[in-house]
């Protein structure tokens, strides 16, 4: 933390030597009715529009208008492979092999067809792993999957706690679980990034744990996809599932990302919800063939994709292939570290940060926890136009997204902050 210093010069400073800030032109910036732009800290809800995305729409609009059917063929960007010029910059991002990554559907529709193939109980091992604090989307859609086999969802959850009086998770605390319960354990599914304390886990080690008592391992990357690097491949989870609107900027509800393990690619016996787009794409068109499961994870896909939401995906992705994921994390890095030695020198006893203090251990995110819950403080951040989420009981999220927030951004929030704090 020594390395930050107070004052806007500084921010200014940090700004002019930041060899991403160029990308911050590169996106629309809300702004209030005298044209100053808006402090946007909620890109772990939605991501800011690159200003490329009404351009990329609007060439599958023309295609449309100009081809009809035939748009599946003779588009700009041929509508039947669309989803194929998604892959390899999507794979980069999360750490994959082509192979192991499609985008299609959305994120928990994705989770409930990985677990029709991932989570297999039987009478004896059929218990499924969250963490306590798990996006409640996570949570029913589990319940759900252990009452669909016919379990008590009460007593088939296990939730992986923080101690009492903490608020992280610890890996240790996993493996006493795994430990004690392992042989009902079935599956694994665990936030990468958890969505309300901004921890980013270990997701390797996960892993290994969860395999060495032969349980199956699902992520949800929902905050951790286009923000963390969690080399999914390398990691050897069995599968993961993300959305793409939050730091993959590609719009409301746009289409998620889903990782199946190359181990897993050519096992044509997992079960499966099929479709037509699962079946080998040489013989699709023959309309008659018996299903024939594609290797990997376009073996997952039901049905033709939504082109227009693609087109929002890869207008997204073209700005990440072109700067990297290493120099995204490096600069999150640096502006939660920023953020965090700002409030820190607030010294004020009305918020304290849950988030963990290692930037290897979050995500481009800090939770501000407030004192008493109290829900002004960040009704009147919104009022002046600085725009962070509040999430219950206690806590504002502010996410310092690399693309397109400044050290000057930062600044400027914390300064209201104390403002407000000091009324």
């Amino acid at each position: 933390m020594s390395n930050y210093k107070l004052g806007l010069d500084y921010a200014n400073e940090q700004d002019q030597k930041d060899p991403l800030a160029q990308y911050r032109n590169q996106f629309h910036i809300p702004k209030d009715k005298d044209g100053n732009d808006w402090l946007y800290f909620t890109g772990n809800s939605l991501g800011l529009q690159p200003k490329n995305t009404q351009k990329y729409i609007q060439q599958e609009l023309d295609d449309w208008a100009n081809f009809g059917v035939e748009g599946h063929f003779e588009a700009k960007n041929p509508w039947m492979p669309y989803h194929e010029f998604l892959t390899e910059s999507m794979a980069k991002i999360v750490g994959a092999k082509p192979i192991e990554v499609v985008i299609m559907n959305t994120l928990t529709t994705n989770l409930h067809l990985l677990m029709v193939s991932f989570y297999q109980p039987t009478k004896t091992k059929y218990k499924i792993v969250i963490e306590s604090d798990a996006f409640p989307s996570d949570r029913y859609a589990v319940q759900t999957q252990l009452e669909f086999h016919g379990f008590d969802a009460n007593e088939g959850l296990i939730e992986w706690k923080p101690r009492p009086g903490e608020d992280l998770l610890r890996i240790e605390d996993l493996e006493t679980i795994l430990e004690e319960q392992g042989d009902e354990i079935a599956l694994l599914l665990i936030g990468g990034v958890n969505y309300y304390t901004g921890q980013y886990l270990d997701l390797k080690k996960i892993a290994e744990l969860g395999h060495a008592k032969n349980c199956m391992v699902g992520i949800d990357l929902a905050h951790g996809a286009g923000n963390i690097t969690p080399e999914l491949h390398h990691s050897g989870v069995d599968f993961a599932a993300w959305c793409t609107y939050k730091y993959l900027n590609s719009g409301p509800g746009s289409l998620g990302g889903l990782f199946v393990h190359e181990k897993h690619a050519y096992n044509k016996d997992l079960k499966r919800f099929a479709g037509w787009w699962s079946h080998n794409k040489s013989t699709r068109f023959n309309m008659r063939q018996p299903l024939d499961v594609m290797p990997g994870a376009e073996g997952w896909q039901l049905s033709n994709p939504p082109i227009l939401s693609m087109a929002a995906i890869k207008a997204s992705l073209d700005l990440f292939n072109s700067v990297g994921m290493e120099a995204l994390r490096l600069k999150s890095e640096k502006l939660t570290g920023y953020f965090e030695f700002l409030i820190h020198e607030l010294n004020n006893d009305q918020i304290q940060i849950i988030t963990p203090s290692n930037p290897k251990e979050r995500g481009c995110q800090l939770s501000i926890q407030v004192k008493n819950a109290d829900k002004r403080l960040h009704q009147k951040l919104t009022e002046a136009h600085i725009i962070t989420d509040w999430r219950e009981p206690d806590v504002i999220r502010c996410a310092p997204v690399p693309f397109y927030n400044s050290f000057k951004d930062v600044y400027k929030m914390v300064e209201k902050l104390k403002f407000i704090l000091n009324e």
